[in-house]
């Protein structure tokens, strides 16, 4: 059971973080790490080593200095995830934690798995839109064809673009995307990857380079792609119910009271499994929002 629920699948073809897909009733995969850092590591160089993003290396680590944590100093990989609440298929995009899953058709003769990795967002005037879409077509070296909105806006900056960018190092789809059917929206590389896990894009969704070239292969036109916007996210691993809280989106976080949408989902949860509560992890979750997956509450 435990190297069904928490190991990560060692493949020698992708860098993701990839589990065996638990059954409907776990909603939990990955297991936390700690490792010390290096004198010449930044908590950016930790995050790219394993797979995460900025935001998320942050926020788990809230009292480190991101650009000198220190020789040896213990820094928690947040590498344990409760999975979004959608269909288990396809991509899902959860847009508040920056963090992209891949359910990829079984392989004959292998269990199910499920990849995730860390991506960029639109940023607030840019924001990456919800809902359902797909894999329009799929581009190798890529050219850019930046629309007029972001050609004005770099020129009004003083850094203006041609009408295409080629192929190569200054293209900032790196070199490989990934069409949606929503018009003007990729999932693309990037030639900045220590922006990845940010809101930093112009409403694409932005992979590590090493991340996107693993991930293309295996993602077939017409793969669906789930958008979703979950701050808050509970699943149950065996008898314990966790929760895991994100920042929500700047442009929601005044009319957003998250403990009321922490409220919702347990009083869903309830409904369907009842449990007894553990009211001071539940508010102490909602208050720190380190993205880190933590129980509060045990099955009756």
């Amino acid at each position: 059971m435990a190297l069904l629920l928490g190991a990560a699948l060692t493949l020698q073809h992708t860098r993701a973080q990839t589990f065996v897909l638990p059954p409907s009733d776990v909603d939990l995969v990955g297991a936390l790490q700690t490792v010390m850092a290096k004198q010449e590591d930044t908590l950016l160089d930790i995050a790219r080593r394993y797979d995460v993003g900025q935001d998320e290396i942050m926020l788990a680590n809230a009292d480190i200095d991101r650009w000198l944590p220190g020789e040896g100093t213990a820094t928690l990989v947040p590498t344990r995830f409760i999975l979004p609440q959608a269909k288990r298929t396809g991509m899902v995009l959860n847009v508040p934690e920056m963090r992209l899953y891949f359910f990829p058709a079984p392989r004959a003769g292998n269990a199910p798995v499920v990849q995730t990795y860390p991506v960029s967002i639109g940023r607030m005037d840019w924001a990456t839109p919800l809902g359902q879409t797909a894999i329009a077509s799929k581009s190798r070296n890529p050219s850019w064809r930046p629309p007029e909105s972001i050609r004005s806006e770099h020129a009004a900056d003083g850094t203006p673009l041609p009408e295409i960018v080629p192929p190569g190092p200054d293209n900032p789809l790196g070199d490989y995307a990934l069409r949606l059917t929503r018009s003007g929206y990729l999932i693309h590389g990037t030639n900045r990857p220590y922006g990845v896990g940010m809101r930093v894009t112009h409403g694409c969704v932005r992979m590590y380079p090493e991340d996107i070239e693993a991930l293309f292969p295996d993602v077939p036109v017409g793969t669906p792609v789930q958008i979703v916007n979950q701050p808050i996210k509970l699943g149950w691993l065996a008898d314990t119910l966790f929760i895991e809280v994100h920042p929500p989106l700047d442009e929601e976080r005044e009319k957003v009271v998250l403990m009321n949408v922490a409220m919702d989902l347990v009083n869903a949860s309830w409904e369907k499994r009842p449990f007894n509560l553990n009211g001071r992890a539940l508010k102490q979750a909602v208050e720190e929002q380190s993205g880190i997956p933590v129980a509060i509450a045990s099955a009756r």
